[in-house]
């Protein structure tokens, strides 16, 4: 029987997760501080972003609170290690006001709303494109969306899945359909909360990434984790690691 790209993207899930665990992924200490990651990494590695996070948590400004009464030149100021800080803190504070109309300041009420429409009403936002709106919803929320970015395009292309003119739905849609119903494995409370050790994009464990999740919501969320540590450490955008990598006998030629 043929292997379709669905039954693909399944075994890389359970390649991957049996060589290197749980990601701890997104590292954070609450909802809010996933989604001021979510605006400061566009554009920026995450190192830049702790930076930046560091600053906001010792000037007691990492809250919805911090961000609304910070004024922008202070906020730019704090979040400058992130690159296109003006942009950002903009951003920042459209998105504190969006809060504030449409939900009252709450998080718990925004991320009551019914995905689709949620999705939509952050899309309309300044600045979010369609991976920083389902980072929020996926990593904040807790809404069964994939985040789709570079390095899941390139691993999809380089293992002749998806092809570059794919778009960000398609791609989103296929691994949603092949990941629906996939039961996430199994870790001992020990193993889930262990200091990092394997590779990939292993993170400490937070507060965030070991919050009660539904079974399809962390799925999602430790596929999305493996497939950043697959692009950071070995499918590199110039001289690829492929031998090093636990996808590398999955390659189109390695076949």
């Amino acid at each position: 029987m043929t292997e379709t790209k669905q039954d693909a993207i399944r075994t890389y899930y359970h390649t991957l997760f049996s060589a290197w665990g749980r990601q701890h992924w997104w590292p954070a200490q609450t909802r809010f501080e996933v989604i001021v990651g979510t605006y400061l990494t566009q554009n920026t590695s995450w190192t830049n972003v702790e930076k930046a996070l560091v600053n906001l948590r010792k000037a007691q400004r990492l809250t919805i609170t911090g961000i609304r009464n910070t004024p922008q030149p202070k906020l730019e100021k704090l979040i400058r290690s992130a690159g296109y800080f003006r942009q950002k803190a903009q951003r920042l504070k459209t998105f504190v006001r969006f809060l504030d109309e449409r939900y009252g300041g709450s998080l718990t009420r925004m991320f009551a709303r019914p995905t689709a429409e949620l999705r939509d009403e952050l899309l309309a936002l300044n600045g979010v494109g369609p991976e920083t709106a389902d980072s929020i919803l996926l990593y904040a929320g807790n809404h069964p969306v994939f985040v789709v970015d570079a390095y899941t395009r390139r691993i999809l292309e380089r293992h002749q899945i998806a092809s570059s003119a794919a778009s960000y739905d398609e791609i989103r849609q296929l691994f949603e359909q092949a990941l629906t119903g996939t039961p996430p494995p199994q870790q001992s409370l020990e193993e889930a909360t262990a200091a990092v050790g394997p590779p990939g994009s292993c993170h400490r464990p937070s507060r965030v990434s070991t919050t009660g999740r539904t079974a399809l919501v962390q799925v999602f969320n430790e596929m999305h984790g493996l497939i950043v540590g697959v692009g950071k450490n070995y499918c590199l955008k110039s001289q690829p690691l492929c031998e090093q990598c636990p996808l590398q006998r999955f390659l189109p030629e390695a076949s």
